[in-house]
């Protein structure tokens, strides 16, 4: 490190997918200010989620630790400040937390860490989504045929939440105040997330007859077909009606890279852009049809691959590395930036370390998956070129992305006669079980979660709580209390 950041700014996508960007080489996506934050710092290609849905990966953000370190497991077990998060630390040593834009904890009304929450999308009611829990009982996700209605361009909830979001952390830069003592900023939009309608200037900037349709069918694979059969978005689409949604989708990307131009500009107009360290990713990415299915919940590299990019005082310009990332490395940088030791247990790192070190792929990068349409733990450990993926009581897959990048060819039924994958796996096995026992952790989130459905009144009440496919803005939540239509608290 050649200088050392005042500020930290974490700007947060959701819902992007790792090769969605110009700067990615995606002949079609048009982000040209991403590109100038990857071209002014430190890109790395290989970096991964804690967790392929929202709120847990939120959780486990905030704490600084995997999904089965913390407990919050799921949509409808949020973090709700119990504990201490990398926001509680900072604010602890007198650096200014304040966030702007989605969240997904329990609630604003708990201490999350922050000084101030700007327009915060919780979930829902505090109770989230309880649909998700009937885990051992799943019923039909009546939700999932939402996505292929109405794709194609306008306007939505979602692109006014993130320009409300914008103008807010536009505001919020400008303040001369941000000049007054050292700060750690987290400015969350939520595209480009469904509904897949992207603003109609957005929009035309891709031609749904020139969209390629998504590359292969649901994998034979027990829980593969499991969470495909509960998310059934595949079902409700046609050939027309995909290629509206893949360009609504880059437009939504574009809107997103709009929106965080005008992030950057109030940033260096400010006069804070040489004092800040800058962090762009995403929470999970989108599969996009790809393997037969859509949003996320799976390991596939679409799905649990995630942007990751870091720009700043100390941090080399223009350079791509395929050193492993992870998504909580989010919350190690923010704690080494602000002068703050991270706890011993937190699995994450510095990444303006990372960006400053040589090249290594052996390190082991490690993601689950415990929320709706699963019927067993869902685990991933990814290193050097290889990738297993490990389901609790059924087949694991592996895969050489080297080689097959698309993950078209799952290895692990060869194993028996060939030795290269056979190894593979072992090693593989081997660095999962050095990070959890994976049985009792799947065991100790199905408990929690059976405790959790007594709670809220049984299975019934789960499933006739009320049923969503996106969280609803603010401005949403509060028509929903304000007409009696959302949980109760």
């Amino acid at each position: 490190m050649t200088s050392k950041p005042r500020n930290t700014l974490i700007l947060m996508s959701d819902e992007h997918r790792r090769d969605a960007m110009g700067c990615a080489g995606h002949p079609i996506v048009q982000t040209p200010n991403l590109d100038r934050i990857a071209a002014s710092g430190t890109r790395f290609t290989r970096a991964w989620t804690a967790s392929p849905m929202c709120v847990p990966t939120r959780a486990a953000l905030a704490c600084g630790t995997y999904v089965h370190q913390n407990g919050f497991w799921d949509s409808a077990n949020a973090y709700d400040g119990s504990i201490p998060s990398w926001m509680h630390h900072l604010r602890d040593a007198g650096v200014e937390t304040t966030s702007i834009g989605k969240l997904h904890f329990k609630s604003a009304r708990i201490d999350n860490g922050f000084e101030q929450e700007i327009l915060p999308m919780h979930i829902v009611g505090e109770k989230g989504w309880l649909i998700g829990l009937l885990r051992e009982n799943p019923p039909q996700f009546d939700g999932a045929s939402e996505l292929a209605k109405g794709v194609g361009g306008g306007d939505s909830s979602y692109t006014r939440y993130d320009r409300a979001i914008t103008d807010a952390a536009v505001d919020w830069l400008s303040d001369p105040a941000r000049h007054d003592r050292p700060f750690a900023g987290f400015i969350s939009m939520v595209s480009p997330h469904y509904p897949l309608i992207a603003p109609e200037e957005f929009y035309r900037l891709y031609d749904p007859a020139e969209m390629p349709l998504p590359c292969g069918s649901i994998p034979d694979h027990a829980e593969i077909r499991a969470l495909s059969g509960f998310f059934d978005y595949h079902s409700h689409f046609d050939d027309d009606s995909m290629r509206k949604a893949i360009a609504a989708y880059y437009g939504l990307v574009s809107f997103l890279d709009h929106c965080i131009g005008r992030i950057m500009a109030a940033l260096d107009e400010a006069g804070l852009k040489d004092d800040t360290l800058i962090i762009y990713t995403s929470d999970h990415g989108e599969l996009l049809g790809e393997h037969g299915m859509w949003t996320k919940q799976v390991m596939y590299e679409a799905s649990a691959g995630i942007p990751m990019m870091i720009t700043g005082p100390g941090i080399p310009g223009g350079k791509v590395t395929s050193s492993g990332a992870h998504f909580l490395d989010v919350a190690s940088t923010a704690m080494t930036a602000g002068g703050c030791p991270q706890p011993d247990h937190w699995p994450g790192v510095d990444l303006a370390e990372l960006a400053n070190a040589p090249e290594d792929r052996s390190r082991t990068i490690f993601s689950e998956y415990h929320d709706g349409g699963s019927s067993t733990g869902n685990f991933m450990v990814a290193w050097d070129g290889w990738k297993l993926i490990w389901y609790v009581g059924r087949e694991p897959q592996l895969f050489n992305l080297d080689d097959d990048p698309g993950e078209r060819h799952d290895l692990a039924p060869t194993v028996a006669d060939d030795p290269i994958a056979a190894s593979a796996l072992k090693e593989g096995k081997r660095r999962l079980d050095a990070i959890c026992d994976v049985e009792e952790v799947s065991a100790r989130a199905f408990a929690d979660q059976r405790r959790m459905i007594e709670e809220n009144g049984g299975e019934e009440a789960c499933l006739n709580a009320f049923v969503f496919n996106a969280t609803p803005t603010p401005v949403e939540q509060a028509e929903l209390e304000k007409n009696q239509c959302s949980p109760p608290k």
